[in-house]
């Protein structure tokens, strides 16, 4: 027998739909701001970033579907649409002769350059400058809280 859900009450209501709004209503906003700034989606931009901070602009697959979160279907679909676009290339991995390796083109470089300092001013006046230092530090530290017990609850799920 299944115990009745603990429901939310009023205040947790409004405090988790909140975060739903904002979480939806953010993501879209930036989305929309790339593509119509850079011409890049929000994926195509967190492949970019990944490719661009990484040591020689190269990463392994699985290292960049680790980054991002993805499923190996989703990250070879993605990857092939860009790499028609130019903006990156799967090349042999010298490591590994079985393995593959994405790099950042010139072209994936100059665009993640310019769409990065516009994201950066868009984010800014959405989000960074209308929070003071210690909000800042409230919403950091809450976001990792979650993220850790989400972590914890999937850990958990997985073992079971």
């Amino acid at each position: 027998m299944t115990e009745d859900p603990r429901w939310l009450d009023e205040d947790e209501s409004r405090a988790w739909r909140s975060i739903i709004d904002m979480h939806e209503g953010l993501a879209e906003f930036l989305d929309r701001r790339l593509r119509t700034d850079s011409g890049l989606s929000t994926a195509d931009y967190r492949v970019l970033v990944h490719l661009s901070e990484a040591p020689d602009g190269r990463l392994r697959p699985r290292a960049l579907q680790q980054l991002l979160h993805w499923e190996k279907g989703r990250l070879s679909q993605h990857l092939t649409r860009m790499e028609g676009r130019g903006l990156v290339t799967r090349e042999p991995c010298a490591d590994d002769l079985r393995g593959s390796v994405t790099a950042i083109t010139p072209r994936g470089r100059e665009l993640i350059g310019t769409a990065a300092a516009r994201h950066v001013a868009v984010v800014r006046a959405a989000v960074v400058d209308l929070l003071s230092r210690e909000e800042l530090a409230v919403l950091a530290g809450l976001s990792e809280r979650v993220r850790q017990q989400v972590a914890a609850l999937e850990a958990e799920r997985d073992r079971a």
